[in-house]
């Protein structure tokens, strides 16, 4: 599989994920094919301890699956689980 030139990808974190990664915004040059990927990368990088399978992801106001493709220039939201209450 050929290696993926890296890309522009825009990240924003909420709640305790914005607190772990110590800021709300993030823009990162990536070679993560997949939101899933993106996620392990910046969580080699940060320390981001919920596991990628608790998570929602949007990209580009969207809810997609952690296996969907990035492209340049997405923005991508990482939504922890959130207790009520």
């Amino acid at each position: 599989m050929p290696t993926e030139s890296p890309r522009s990808i825009k990240i924003r974190f909420f709640a305790v994920l914005r607190e772990q990664a110590g800021r709300s915004m993030l823009e990162v040059n990536t070679s993560a094919g997949t939101a899933d990927e993106l996620y392990r990368e910046l969580q080699a990088s940060h320390p981001l301890t919920f596991p990628a399978s608790l998570l929602r992801v949007a990209v580009n106001e969207r809810y997609v699956a952690m296996d969907t493709p990035l492209q340049p220039g997405d923005q991508v939201v990482f939504i922890p689980p959130v207790a009520g209450g």
